[in-house]
């Protein structure tokens, strides 16, 4: 009876990932068609010049997207996943991050209106950066980790698309010429905020959780349970959108157009396995507790068969950077085409660093280890940037973030093989696992 209850559970386990798989991969898709369907339009109506100022407001606010997410993609959605079955637990969690995150959105407001008043690179097209805010008031109120730890990643599906249609449709009606940019990060804004509020309502109806208010204990601890991952966060974004920003501060708009364009390329390549890597890690969360061998083997093969595609695709890109600029853009972004060989195989090192990151050394309780990870990749960051990118501006930019992902990727795969050890973990003081000092 127990092997038949074994088995099922396992069918059941494996339906779930499927369905959870082939969501995210809907929303992938998605991820990948509509901006083939925007970018050619964009790049050409607005130029560079503006095209660039665009990818440098939404760097800018990029910042302020790490402070208010604080990690809890990562480690509500882990928290939620063990305790599904708890409803009062469940409130609890959703109360206290959504009390956080709101928090956390004000004073990312107010850190922003000081910043845009204060220097003039910023202030003379104040309104832009406002404008692009209103995508952290929709991602604050979207608690992706709430449908992840739920392994309910239709709803993100659906949500994810519908912001991104709308975006995409009113696009084509509203943006006419190099005048209209700031109708972008408008339109931007309006599908999150939308997409936002229904997640709400869907919360409230579908799985029956409202919003409590808890006590200062409490949020206190899932504040707690969130730094390293909010440090590591804080770390990384030196060497991701602090690079476009650090170029836009000793260059100009037109040039982080060139840089811009070939990293939004790269990084559509970078999502291809992001479904499947949202679908395991809840499961992952659960088998780690009680196989940690299992879950090994599982992450070990996505790894390796990931891997393998990713440097397919990337090869292609590499070979073929010149048409793809020229298609996605117009001969105005030559430049663009030594930015993107440089970047090409970019997709290649931040799959592998994903997966090691969240399925290796989040779901294995070290969290600790990541912040180290990220703490040094900073530093190497910040001493490349301010040599390569004064220099070499745009491709100094490039050759700065294949380095410092590689070197980050390089320093997981290290802790991975030091600290996880074969023994079984204990279960009473999940997620503290025996490791290696």
């Amino acid at each position: 009876m127990r092997k038949r209850f074994k088995r099922l559970t396992n069918t059941e386990d494996k339906k779930r990932i499927i369905s959870n798989f082939f969501s995210l991969a809907v929303l992938q898709g998605a991820n990948f068609i509509l901006p083939l369907i925007t970018l050619p339009y964009l790049t050409r109506v607005l130029g560079v010049e503006y095209f660039g100022l665009l990818a440098f407001a939404t760097a800018t606010v990029g910042y302020f997207q790490i402070i208010t997410d604080y990690g809890f993609n990562l480690t509500a959605t882990r928290e939620i996943s063990v305790n599904r079955d708890n409803k009062a637990k469940i409130i609890e969690i959703f109360s206290s991050v959504m009390t956080i995150k709101i928090i956390l959105t004000v004073l990312s407001f107010i850190l922003m209106t000081i910043l845009v008043f204060t220097f003039k690179k910023f202030s003379q097209h104040w309104e832009v950066y406002f404008l692009t805010f209103g995508l952290i008031i929709g991602q604050a109120l979207f608690p992706v980790w709430f449908f992840q730890g739920h392994e309910k990643m239709k709803y993100m599906t659906y949500l994810n698309i519908l912001a991104k249609s709308i975006f995409t449709i009113a696009v084509f009606i509203f943006v006419r010429n190099e005048y209209d940019y700031w109708k972008v990060p408008l339109l931007t804004s309006i599908g999150f905020i939308v997409v936002g509020v229904l997640s709400q309502i869907i919360i409230k109806k579908k799985f029956k959780v409202s919003f409590e208010f808890q006590s200062f204990d409490k949020i206190k601890y899932y504040l707690k349970d969130g730094w390293h991952i909010f440090i590591s966060g804080i770390f990384t974004s030196f060497y991701t959108v602090s690079i476009t920003f650090i170029l836009g501060i000793f260059s100009n708009d037109r040039v982080v157009g060139y840089y811009s364009l070939s990293a939004k390329v790269v990084g559509v390549l970078s999502g291809i396995f992001s479904p499947l890597n949202g679908a395991i890690f809840p499961y992952i969360s659960n088998i780690v507790k009680t196989s940690r061998d299992q879950a090994k083997s599982v992450i070990n093969k996505i790894l390796t068969y990931s891997t393998g595609i990713m440097i397919f695709f990337s090869t292609l890109i590499f070979i073929f950077a010149k048409p793809i600029v020229y298609i996605l853009a117009s001969p105005e972004y030559e430049k663009s085409i030594v930015v993107l060989r440089i970047l090409a195989f970019l997709p290649v090192v931040l799959n592998a660093a994903i997966i090691i990151s969240t399925n290796y050394l989040i779901n294995f309780g070290l969290q600790s280890k990541l912040a180290k990870i990220y703490f040094f990749s900073a530093i190497f960051s910040l001493i490349l940037s301010f040599t390569l990118v004064p220099l070499f501006f745009e491709i100094g930019s490039a050759i700065t973030v294949m380095l410092v992902e590689l070197f980050a990727t390089c320093y997981m795969l290290w802790i991975v093989k030091k600290n996880i050890v074969p023994s079984e973990p204990n279960l009473e003081t999940y997620p503290s696992f025996k490791i290696i000092d």
